[in-house]
């Protein structure tokens, strides 16, 4: 069961929407430098340093995958490289109308050449080929004929990727390609000027997307996690939290590629408890009982209205996962109870009865729609597993990207006696030590807890803070390594003041060092599919440092146990294991051949086809491999929750496919085997 969730102490996503901006952008610039100046945990100086930061982000985000701007284009803008702090200390913006103007004459200039594309016959002989580099700063356009041949082979490719992808028989494709050809180049055609027409009118115009490319860039430039957005941006996340009416429980945003996609799911809602929906999962379509709408080409506001309709509360989402896996799944419109718990337990039963408990972010009253924190529903599932006669907890923390760092706290207490569970640091304060509110602790059994790059934050909190009392084994890999805190301010007073989000705060384990950059570190390490994928902290521009402070409340740790035997035992299973090897191969060909993928390839139908086949099939063997999995384990729901589930039918269908992905999921055996071999010990 995968779910993914946005990468910040506070779990916020925003939805992109046209606006205008009220107040004038130097005026802006100058506020948000004020607040950087007196609020950024770490301040960066204006200087010459910040302009060449600065601009490259700006740069980059604008024009992201180099596919607009000219070296000539380049070449004129490189004289604010170094300037940009000039700028900002005289309050002279001038220098950013260029950047609109040259913007928006090279996306009409693109449009106009896709247009003339529609006339012209494309050659698919393969005396084209592809370039694929793991660097980013590819070269801009040297001249006009380098700009038609990219959107030229870019409708071929894209054009030949969706005849591979409707139909798995290259004989088809080629017996029929003229006919599906000519009925589907249009199509991809106008896909990309729709996508241009939308860019043209991001934030409602190209000037305003460019002033706030720019702020998000200065910021970015201090830290990766603070950014800029309008006041519109945040008010819809507010709203979507609203449990006023039937909700499938999800949030969607469309990037910059066209892709619409899951920018939120709210916990306890339907996409929620359903498990196969993912942030970031890209919608391909949506269908209800008369209509199929497909995104292609479709606004955000077009794909919310849609899911909004009152009148349907059962749909089918089509969606591709981050790892190219094509889904259906079958959504029915429900209303978040407020006695309803986001969080389950359940029991794996075997040598030894293991609760299982799957926390999925650290949402807090103003996160949550039944107004509980996750420490709050994870206390009453505890009490329901100790009903159960559970000898030992499996906490899972894979893909949780944090939330409240109350919520991490109280938890984090719950496990243990008293004491420190992290210390804080914010910019010219003393440290603040941050103390389990409660004397006891509701657990006293063996626990482990899952985690792997995509645990952040507050979750990275909970994870260290029991390891470092010994209080669990922590068993994965090695977590995102964010341990910053950020706060939303409003750039001025007033009603429709913009916002930032800014970084005021490290917070360190109760050793005195923090896991900033590096993550929390596993006992024991079980590699999965996204191992070598460069996602966390680390790889990010700009990301504050690793530092240690000086602990002024020592806690005091369980003994620590002799894993040796433990790790052992472990490492014998996964060499042993089939499915940890088809983990391995899938990871190998996801990460060499797609994400790092390098070299010069033909740009035809029979490559693209083959390379897709080898993607799937690889897939396919992966999925397999997890779908047959036999085990000496079982899973079983609560005697509470099978009470509940008695009466609603659509929730115990749902509950039967959860509990087949856990009983299959390869981690979550391993880990009820360590823990049996805690407890044996």
């Amino acid at each position: 069961m995968i779910r993914t969730y946005i990468l910040t102490v506070f779990t916020v996503s925003f939805c992109l929407i046209a606006t205008s901006q009220d107040i004038s952008f130097c005026y802006e610039l100058g506020k948000i430098n004020g607040l950087v100046e007196t609020s950024h945990y770490s301040p960066k100086p204006l200087n010459d340093s910040l302009s060449k930061g600065v601009f490259s982000l700006f740069l980059k985000s604008i024009d992201e995958n180099q596919t607009f701007f000219t070296q000539e284009d380049v070449n004129t803008f490189k004289s604010d490289e170094y300037l940009i702090d000039d700028y900002i200390k005289s309050k002279d913006c001038d220098f950013i109308e260029k950047y609109s103007t040259t913007l928006q004459e090279r996306i009409n200039k693109s449009k106009r050449i896709l247009e003339d594309l529609k006339k012209q016959k494309l050659d698919y002989t393969g005396k084209d080929s592809l370039l694929y580099s793991k660097d980013d700063d590819v070269e801009y356009f040297k001249n006009d004929t380098k700009v038609l041949k990219y959107w030229n082979k870019k409708v071929r490719y894209k054009l030949l990727r969706k005849l591979v992808e409707n139909d798995s028989v290259l004989d088809n494709i080629k017996n029929n390609f003229k006919a599906l050809e000519a009925d589907i180049k249009d199509k991809i055609i106008q896909n990309e000027i729709c996508l241009l027409d939308e860019l043209l009118q991001t934030k409602g115009s190209v000037p305003n997307m460019v002033e706030s490319a720019f702020l998000d860039a200065f910021l970015k430039y201090q830290d990766p996690n603070s950014s800029y957005f309008l006041a519109s941006e945040k008010n819809i996340f507010y709203q979507s939290l609203s449990n006023s009416k039937l909700s499938f429980g999800i949030t969607t945003s469309k990037k910059k590629n066209g892709d619409i996609v899951i920018s939120f799911i709210t916990p306890g809602s339907a996409a929620f408890k359903n498990g196969g929906l993912d942030v970031e999962d890209v919608i391909l379509e949506i269908q209800n009982k008369n209509k199929t709408l497909e995104t292609y080409c479709t606004s955000n506001e077009t794909i919310r209205n849609f899911i909004d309709d009152v009148s349907s509360n059962v749909m089918t989402f089509k969606i591709k996962k981050q790892d190219g896996q094509i889904k259906s799944i079958k959504l029915r419109k429900t209303e978040i109870e407020v006695e309803e718990n986001s969080i389950t337990g359940y029991v794996l039963t075997g040598d030894e009865a293991i609760g299982y408990i799957n926390i999925p972010s650290f949402y807090t009253d103003t996160e949550s729609l039944n107004g509980l924190g996750v420490a709050n529903d994870v206390a009453k599932q505890l009490y329901k597993l100790q009903k159960e006669n559970i000898q030992g907890l499996i906490i899972d923390l894979r893909f949780n990207g944090g939330g409240s760092m109350k919520e991490a706290a109280d938890l984090s207490g719950m496990f243990i006696d008293r004491g420190p569970v992290a210390i804080s640091k914010y910019r010219n304060e003393d440290l603040y030590t941050i103390r389990d509110p409660n004397r006891g602790s509701l657990f006293t059994k063996p626990i482990v807890i899952l985690i792997n790059q995509f645990s952040a934050s507050a979750s990275e909190f909970f994870a260290g803070a029991l390891q470092d009392y010994n209080r669990a084994i922590v068993v994965g890999t090695a977590t995102h390594g964010k341990a910053t805190s950020q706060v939303v301010l409003p750039v001025e007073n007033s009603q429709n003041s913009n916002y930032i989000k800014i970084t005021t705060g490290k917070f360190f384990r109760v050793t005195g060092h923090s896991h900033q950059q590096t993550g929390v570190m596993p006992d024991i390490v079980i590699k999965d599919i996204y191992h070598n994928y460069e996602s966390q902290e680390f790889f990010k521009a700009f990301s504050l440092s690793n530092e240690t402070v000086q602990v002024t409340l020592k806690h005091r740790p369980k003994l620590k146990k002799d894993l040796t035997s433990i790790l052992e035992n472990s490492r014998a299973r996964i060499t042993n294991n089939s499915i940890f090897k088809s983990i391995e191969s899938f990871n190998a060909i996801f990460i060499n051949d797609y994400v790092n993928k390098e070299g010069i390839f033909p740009l035809t139908l029979d490559y693209i086809f083959n390379d897709n086949k080898r993607y799937n099939d690889a897939w396919k063997t992966y999925n397999d491999s997890i779908e047959n999995n036999t085990t000496l384990i079982d899973i079983k729901n609560t005697s509470s929750t099978t009470a509940i589930l008695e009466y609603n039918e659509d929730s115990k269908n749902l509950n039967q496919q959860l509990l087949k992905e856990l009983k299959t999921d390869p981690h979550i055996q391993e880990a009820y085997f360590i823990i049996n071999d805690i407890i044996n010990l």
